[in-house]
């Protein structure tokens, strides 16, 4: 019982992990959406570089924060697997194929065909 419990909690956080990952690729690929209607708006409105710069400079920003967090998630994925190894009962804990973590969301098999 106690075993199951701990299998539980590990894949609990396994799967968080993954989907702050996801969040965390989902946010940029906002931002950098973010950025290319910034830059057709100036062009449409006609609106000065300089009174439009601060607004780049702080998505620029956001971005640079959202990547070291991507960094740092990344991190702590590792960190969470090196721990799992110091944890008995939870060494030998494996999803699917032999991976370690759980698969992400939208997983294809994707083949050629000619």
């Amino acid at each position: 019982m106690r075993k199951q419990m701990m299998e539980n909690a590990a894949y609990e956080v396994a799967t968080q992990v993954r989907t702050v990952e996801e969040s965390i690729e989902a946010a940029l690929a906002e931002l950098a959406e973010l950025q290319l209607k910034m830059v057709h708006a100036r062009a449409v409105t006609n609106a000065g570089f300089i009174n439009s710069h601060a607004a780049f400079e702080q998505l620029a920003a956001t971005t640079s924060g959202l990547v070291s967090a991507r960094g740092a998630i990344a991190s702590c994925h590792v960190a969470l697997a090196e721990t799992r190894k110091t944890i008995p009962g939870l060494r030998t804990v494996m999803i699917g194929d032999g991976d370690s973590c759980p698969p992400a969301k939208g997983h294809a098999d994707l083949r050629i065909v000619s």
